[in-house]
């Protein structure tokens, strides 16, 4: 059975017969494979490859790449993608890879930093069936998924659910849900995550080096749930982001140790590389308040005003520096291809 897991099954999909044969992995009876087969083909037929060509002058090409290659689910009948976000950060040139090998040229729609979630629009039509959406709030451990990557050399892969955790990021990120996997998949960027019925539960984000399993460590992948989606779609799609995405940012990539919340990294250019942060600070207090994690950290972080002075606490060689930076809103420190 663990063999039978590591199956990747080619983009090709090939529908009853892949479901009759995945069948007993899905816990699904024959009866209840062909009852989905058609609905499944129709959610991994919806899955794209999404090509991204990064801005010459992009800041984000040390960290992502100048070139970034992943995957999006087509959620609109007009060829409207739904992806991760960070394929799309500084973006020069957008195209959807699909399953025979065509390019669709695309654009960036819209960017919300607060969930993470990336919107591509097709620039015609590509004639590929939207995938329906579901909550993912009833999910119980265990339960059986697919995750479904795009593009010529797109697979279905089976998959279980780990749990359900919030979720803070080094990249000043934190979202209160997100769906941990197993198995772990490094090609995670933008994939889907499908129930049985072929509805698109979440968006692939990351590798997670160690799932927060009660029962089980080890790693997986995260997914961040569509359930985030239906609140700010109306505002994400008329204006290109959301109000949530509006928050300060000091461009510092943070660990949890278990000391506390560790810099790993300074962002170039940023507010916190502009008053000296350094890699390898232990951040104590931000204005006086004790940071205890990454989550305590972001929210304090972003409970102010966008734009103001901020000072940061830190432990260095065993002394305390006190550093003080202006904080900005990330998006404006992003650089923007034209016409976008």
């Amino acid at each position: 059975m663990d063999g039978s897991r590591a199956i990747l099954v080619r983009a090709a999909r090939h529908g009853l017969a892949l479901l009759l044969c995945l069948a007993p992995l899905l816990g699904a009876s024959a009866v209840e494979a062909e009852v989905s087969a058609d609905a499944l083909t129709r959610a991994s037929a919806a899955v794209v490859g999404v090509e991204v060509r990064a801005l010459p002058d992009a800041t984000t090409r040390e960290a992502l790449g100048a070139l970034r290659n992943g995957s999006g689910v087509v959620i609109g009948d007009d060829g409207l993608v739904l992806t991760i976000g960070y394929l799309l950060l500084e973006a020069d040139e957008v195209d959807l890879r699909l399953a025979d090998g065509r390019l669709v040229p695309a654009r960036v729609r819209a960017l919300d930093l607060a969930t993470g979630f990336g919107l591509v629009q097709a620039l015609w039509p590509p004639g590929l069936p939207a995938a329906p959406l579901a909550p993912s709030d009833a999910l119980a451990p265990g339960e059986p998924l697919l995750l479904v990557t795009g593009g010529t050399d797109g697979t279905i892969t089976p998959a279980t659910l780990s749990t359900r955790e919030p979720y803070s990021g080094f990249w000043e990120y934190h979202i209160e849900q997100a769906l941990f996997t197993r198995p772990a998949r490094t090609d995670h960027g933008g994939a889907g995550l499908f129930n049985r019925r072929g509805e698109l539960l979440g968006i692939g984000s990351l590798l997670a080096l160690e799932t927060p399993d009660e029962y089980e460590r080890g790693p997986g992948s995260l997914f961040v749930p569509v359930d985030l989606l239906s609140p700010i779609y109306a505002e994400l799609s008329s204006r290109g982001t959301t109000s949530a995405s509006r928050r300060a940012w000091l461009g510092v990539d943070c660990v949890q140790r278990a000391e506390g919340v560790r810099v790993q990294r300074v962002v170039p250019d940023s507010p916190a590389a502009d008053a000296g942060a350094e890699p390898g600070d232990l951040i104590r207090r931000i204005d006086g308040v004790p940071v205890g994690d990454r989550a305590a950290f972001y929210r304090r972080l972003w409970s102010g005003a966008v734009e103001r002075q901020i000072t940061l606490e830190v432990l260095r060689d065993g002394e305390a520096v006190d550093l003080t930076m202006h904080s900005i809103d990330r998006a404006q420190a992003l650089r923007r291809a034209g016409g976008i």
